[in-house]
């Protein structure tokens, strides 16, 4: 009984001891073919020293069938030697085939692992945060702030597990493209345009607020949310929002949610961004 089993030779492994072969092998047949050559330049050169010697015929006719047997060996190697070339080209191509696809499982593999460790850990953090809610919302007393703070624990868990979803489904989505060698950069996208009504719909990096019709508005971060026009580039200049189809946008979208389940930040909150104040300090430092 064998108490050692052999181990299964990789393809990259078969491609590369293939290839060591047949350079092996090339080798040693230049080295054949230039002895070959050599031995017609000989037998070329004797034959043409008999004729110019007048030697009989029957000498001549040896002297010429051996030019003919060491040129139809030098052509017979030359031959091989240009077919043995053409395979370590394929062996080659074959091989840092094989390389890459190596290099896509291998990614491929430490993506897929990434999704496992990200759904090991979901119902961890679900839980705690689920235990987090619960001993606020189980207790007898009551107090806005603890109120409160279960409330956006609960929506951040909402969010949370929904970015889990999205996450590895595409991580998974980009493991399989990976091992296809289908993956595609994607390109920077273009701005949206602001819609007719003179908004346009962006998404909040930071808390905001604004006066609009006669009523101030507040909305979180990491919301997505009609902002007037007017507030836009003011906005956008100090990078306190950005375009939905910004490639920011789109992994914080993942990772924080839309703002569905946020309520709007308190009066107090120290975050706010006052874009009017913005917007009038802006003026006057450019009439300054």
């Amino acid at each position: 009984m064998a108490f050692f089993s052999k181990r299964a030779i990789s393809p990259v492994e078969r491609f590369e001891s293939a290839l060591k072969d047949k350079q092996a092998a090339r080798e040693n047949l230049a080295e054949r073919l230039n002895a070959a050559e050599a031995t017609l330049g000989e037998r070329r050169d004797a034959a043409e020293r008999l004729a110019i010697a007048g030697a009989a015929d029957a000498q001549l006719d040896r002297a010429e069938t051996d030019m003919r047997a060491a040129e139809d060996r030098a052509k017979t190697l030359r031959a091989a030697l240009t077919q043995l070339d053409e395979q370590i080209v394929m062996t080659e191509r074959e091989l840092a085939d094989t390389k890459a696809q190596r290099d896509r499982d291998m990614m491929a593999d430490e993506i897929e692992k990434m999704v496992a460790a990200i759904e090991r850990a979901a119902p961890g953090f679900d839980a705690g945060a689920t235990a987090l809610v619960a001993a606020v919302t189980q207790s007898a007393a009551s107090m806005l702030e603890a109120t409160d703070l279960a409330a956006n624990v609960d929506a951040v868990r909402r969010e949370v597990l929904s970015a889990v979803h999205l996450v590895c489904a595409e991580l998974r989505s980009t493991a399989v493209r990976t091992r296809a060698g289908n993956t595609n950069i994607a390109s920077e996208p273009e701005p949206l345009r602001p819609s007719e009504n003179g908004h346009q719909l962006v998404y909040t990096l930071n808390p905001l607020l604004w006066r609009e019709n006669g009523e101030v508005r507040r909305v979180p971060a990491y919301a997505r949310v009609e902002l007037p026009k007017t507030l836009l580039l003011v906005a956008l200049r100090h990078q306190h929002v950005d375009y939905l189809n910004a490639r920011r946008v789109q992994t914080l979208i993942r990772v924080h949610g839309s703002g569905l389940f946020q309520g709007p930040p308190h009066v107090d909150d120290p975050r706010l961004v006052d874009l009017d104040a913005l917007a009038v300090r802006e003026q006057e430092s450019d009439a300054a």
